[in-house]
C-alpha cells in the first residue's frame, strides 16, 4: 500500500491524500459504506459503483466468520469474488462486535470467548486467529485485534484494556509475518489506538501504536456514547502523534457534521452505519438539514428528495412518493432512502477533499456545519 500526502489545509489540521492498493486508489478523505455481511443493506453493488462511487466498502469480521463461514469464501476466492466487488475492502477484526456482546462474552489474557448471536454456539477469538479469518476473507485493509471499551469507563478498567489491547497487537504482527497472503495481492494492517477518553492514555496508545511502523493507523473507542466534544479532543490529541505519512483512520464515526469536524483535525477514514440505519428509518441526510421523510409535512410535497441531485434517487422521485412508501411500509422507501444518504456522505467527503486542495476548507466547513445542524 502507498499513500500520498497531496495537500494540507491552511487553517486546520484538514489533509487530502490518496491511498493506492492492489485494488485501487482511494482518494481521501474517504467515508467508507458499511458492507457489514458482504451487503450494504439495500443497495445492489451495480448502484453502489455507478450511483454512491465508493473507493473502499467495510466488511466485518465477526459477522462474515459466522456467516456465510471462512470456508464459502475461500472456496469462492475471497470476499471481493463472493460478493462481485472489485474494488477496496476493509475488514475490521471484530473488536467492536465482542464489546458490543457484553452479556455473551468472557475477554481474557488469551482472547475472548462469546456466545453467536445467531444460535448461541460458542467460539473463540485469538489476535491469532482473528488474523487467519482475515487473510481468508481476503480484504485489502485489515484491523488488529483490540478490545472496545464502554462508556463512560473507569480509568483503571481503561487502563487495563489498553494495555491487552497493546499485548494482543504485538501478538498480531508476529503472527501476521507467517502467514502468506490467499489470493494473490496484498494485504495492508492497520492497529487501533484506544484509551477510552482519558488523555494520558490516549497518548501513550497513540504513541505505542505509532511505534509499530504500521501502514496505517486507526483509532477507536469513540462513537460509544462520549459527548461530541470529548471524541473531538481524543481525535485531534491521538492524530497529532499518529505519523503524518501513514493514513488515519476513525472507526465508527459517524454523523455528518462529526465527519467534517473530525476531518479538520487529521482524520482521513471513516464508516458508520448511520447513512443506512437511519435511512431504513426514514431519516434523510441533506446538505441543509435532516428531514423526517414520515413527518406528515411531507404527505403532499411533491419536490424533489434532494434538489442538488447527488443520486438518481434524489430528482426520480417525490418526498411525498418517498413518504408513501414509508407509510405503507415498502421495502423500496428504505431503498431509496439508503441510496440517498451514502451518496450524501460520499459528496460530502468528495467536497471536503476539494475543498482542502482548493485551500477553502475551514471556511466551508463551517458554514457546511451551520447548515446541516437543523431539522427541515
Amino acid at each position: 500500500m502507498d499513500f500520498t500526502l497531496l495537500k494540507k489545509d491552511g487553517q486546520s489540521k484538514a489533509r487530502a491524500g490518496e491511498l493506492k492498493t492492489d485494488h485501487g486508489t482511494i482518494q481521501t478523505p474517504i467515508f467508507m459504506p458499511v458492507g457489514t455481511v458482504a451487503s450494504v443493506k439495500g443497495v445492489h453493488q451495480r448502484e453502489l459503483v455507478n450511483d454512491i462511487n465508493p473507493d473502499i466498502i467495510l466488511g466485518n469480521t465477526y459477522h462474515l466468520y459466522l456467516r456465510p463461514k471462512t470456508g464459502i469464501l475461500e472456496q469462492a476466492g475471497g470476499l471481493h469474488k463472493f460478493m462481485g466487488w472489485d474494488r477496496n475492502i476493509l475488514t475490521d477484526s471484530g473488536g467492536y462486535q465482542v464489546y458490543s456482546l457484553s452479556n455473551n462474552r468472557k475477554i481474557k489474557e488469551e482472547g475472548v470467548k462469546f456466545k453467536s448471536h445467531i444460535d448461541g454456539s460458542l467460539h473463540t477469538f485469538t489476535p491469532e486467529n482473528v488474523m487467519e479469518i482475515q487473510r481468508t476473507i481476503g480484504a485489502d485493509i485489515i484491523m488488529a485485534f483490540d478490545e472496545c471499551t464502554p462508556y463512560p469507563c473507569d480509568y483503571n478498567y481503561a487502563k487495563r484494556s489498553m494495555h491487552l489491547t497493546h499485548r494482543w497487537l504485538d501478538r498480531c504482527i508476529a503472527h501476521l509475518d507467517r502467514l502468506p497472503y490467499k489470493y494473490g495481492y496484498s494485504q495492508s494492517f492497520f492497529p487501533i489506538v484506544q484509551g477510552s477518553t482519558f488523555k494520558d492514555l490516549r497518548k501513550q496508545s497513540a504513541e505505542y501504536t505509532a511505534s509499530v511502523g504500521a501502514e496505517g493507523n486507526a483509532i477507536g473507542g469513540l462513537s460509544v456514547g462520549e459527548p461530541a466534544e470529548e471524541m473531538y479532543e481524543m481525535a485531534e490529541l491521538v492524530c497529532d502523534i499518529l505519523p503524518e505519512d501513514k493514513p488515519r483512520y476513525l472507526m465508527g464515526v459517524g454523523t455528518p457534521i462529526n465527519i467534517l469536524e473530525n476531518i479538520a483535525l487529521g482524520v482521513d477514514m471513516f464508516d458508520c452505519v448511520m447513512p443506512t440505519r437511519n435511512a431504513r428509518n426514514g431519516m434523510l441526510f441533506t446538505a441543509h438539514g435532516t428531514i423526517n421523510i414520515k413527518n406528515k409535512k411531507w404527505e403532499a410535497d411533491f419536490s424533489p428528495i434532494d434538489e442538488m441531485g447527488i443520486t438518481f434517487v434524489d430528482t426520480e422521485y417525490s418526498k411525498a412518493y418517498l413518504r408513501h412508501l414509508f407509510a405503507a411500509n415498502e421495502y423500496l422507501g428504505k431503498q431509496i432512502a439508503t441510496i440517498h444518504n451514502l451518496g450524501f456522505y460520499l459528496w460530502l467527503v468528495r467536497t471536503a477533499r476539494e475543498r482542502i486542495l482548493a485551500g477553502d476548507f475551514q471556511e466551508w466547513k463551517t458554514k457546511m456545519v451551520q447548515q446541516m445542524d437543523k431539522r427541515l
